[in-house]
């Protein structure tokens, strides 16, 4: 389907197709309409589904075609993470460029010149606010906002911005706001608080559901069971066997962040990491020298793995086995994106087979495995029942690690709490780009085992 034939606003379809954008994907076809008409809506889509565009493109075109208060705000985006917001107010950017819509994003983590430029917006009006809740709320005890008018209320990656603990600040947020209203609510998950939330704020929904729980057809997967003092010295060696341009590595603590990083960086490697403890100036020159091809490595926690949205990403590695099938499709997700192709490896210790095999049971399938080099000595085996037999420590891992003698022992895998981020906003750099041809598959000179 393509745009057009939405009937969207003549200068929203100029920005649409001056960002490269030709047809619609899947979410977009079945959520933009019902936004139109004016329809609540609660949407389980995974990442690079287009869902930003989802409820982006309706909302702009109702404001461009239907009287606005230009002394209020019309329409506010919650979001978890001041990543988010970034990537959310650069696309806005870009749509809106050929338009008088306005717009601002309010995050955490930035000097005072940020939070009086932005109190002025939220005082005297504007289209669009891209927010975290931290921030947004800390504008809305001070009494300025001015959310009389507003008309769309938007929750993006819900059920994180509830993992993360601000299902109150949510609920505190919502209160400040008209009751007449549409509310848009996107999740990757449907957990019973989402169900609970949604029940709270949204009326008479349109439910949604997109392709959960699988991965791109596109993207190579292998696991490779590891010892986890092994998992250093063998990202060294994938990393040195092929000249990948773009590799994001992805730890599930902050400790390990910064172990990784240290090790890839006295080993030479063109690398930078990014986690929640990082001053916000230092993560986005990141991500731009990252974006810009200046540097060809990036180590994160979770922050990095939604809402980012980078193409041409060669590999993406999994460090240590992400919690759940949600997370890891978010992770291998950076990769494969718009038509190029890429690979997904994880690192799977012993004392992590147990998770690694629910989320493949998720999933529905068995991702390859991979073989470990000789020279990285013995290696573990996939353990024939890694889910753990009935009766016994409910599917759990044993402590010795479920696998052979050793198995989990060796360097600790990082005692970090996962990382959390706070609030965010984005750089206003979102001018129009073109089309990008697609990318040959890299070559995968790791091992022999292919797979799709």
């Amino acid at each position: 389907m393509n745009f057009h034939e939405f009937g969207f606003d003549d200068d929203l379809l100029d920005g649409i197709y001056a960002m490269g954008y030709e047809k619609a994907t899947p979410v977009q076809e079945q959520v933009i309409p019902p936004i139109i008409a004016g329809r609540d809506i609660i949407a389980s889509a995974q990442t690079g589904t287009g869902k930003t565009a989802a409820f982006l493109l309706p909302v702009l075109h109702n404001l461009l075609t239907q009287p606005r208060d230009e002394k209020s705000i019309n329409a506010m985006v919650i979001v978890p993470t001041r990543e988010l917001a970034i990537q959310i107010a650069q696309t806005l950017e870009g749509l809106t460029y050929y338009t008088s819509i306005s717009s601002i994003a309010v995050y955490g983590g930035t000097g005072g010149a940020s939070f009086a430029t932005e109190k002025k917006a939220l005082a005297t009006g504007v289209d669009i606010v891209i927010c975290t809740p931290g921030r947004m709320i800390a504008h809305l005890n001070m009494g300025y906002v001015n959310v009389k008018q507003l008309k769309y209320l938007v929750l993006d990656e819900a059920d994180r911005m509830l993992d993360m603990g601000f299902f109150d600040d949510i609920i505190k947020i919502i209160s400040y706001l008209p009751k007449e209203r549409q509310n848009l609510m996107f999740s990757a998950t449907m957990p019973p608080k989402i169900k609970q939330l949604a029940l709270r704020i949204l009326q008479e929904p349109v439910g949604i559901s997109i392709a959960l729980n699988k991965a791109p057809e596109k993207i190579v997967q292998k696991a490779f069971l590891v010892h986890e003092q092994q998992k250093a010295p063998l990202i060294k060696y994938v990393l040195s066997q092929q000249q990948f341009e773009s590799v994001i590595i992805f730890c599930s603590s902050k400790m390990n962040v910064k172990q990784l990083y240290a090790e890839l960086k006295q080993a030479k490697f063109s690398t930078e990491l990014i986690h929640s403890d990082l001053e916000q100036e230092k993560r986005e020159q990141a991500l731009l020298d990252f974006k810009n091809k200046k540097l060809k490595i990036l180590v994160a926690t979770d922050i990095l793995s939604r809402g980012i949205d980078i193409e041409d990403i060669d590999l993406v590695i999994n460090y240590d086995v992400p919690k759940d099938a949600e997370d890891y499709i978010h992770r291998i997700g950076r990769t494969a994106r718009a038509a190029s192709e890429g690979s997904a490896y994880t690192f799977v210790s012993g004392k992590e087979m147990g998770r690694f095999a629910r989320i493949e049971r998720t999933l529905g399938k068995q991702v390859p495995r991979g073989e470990v080099p000789e020279q990285f000595g013995p290696a573990p085996s996939f353990n024939a029942r890694p889910e753990g037999r009935p009766g016994r420590n409910n599917g759990k891992p044993r402590r010795n690690g479920g696998g052979k003698p050793g198995g989990g022992h060796g360097r600790p895998g990082g005692n970090g709490k996962p990382d959390g981020n706070s609030n965010g906003q984005g750089n206003r750099n979102g001018a129009p780009q073109g089309h990008r041809k697609p990318k040959k598959k890299p070559s995968n000179n790791f091992n022999n085992n292919k797979s799709s």
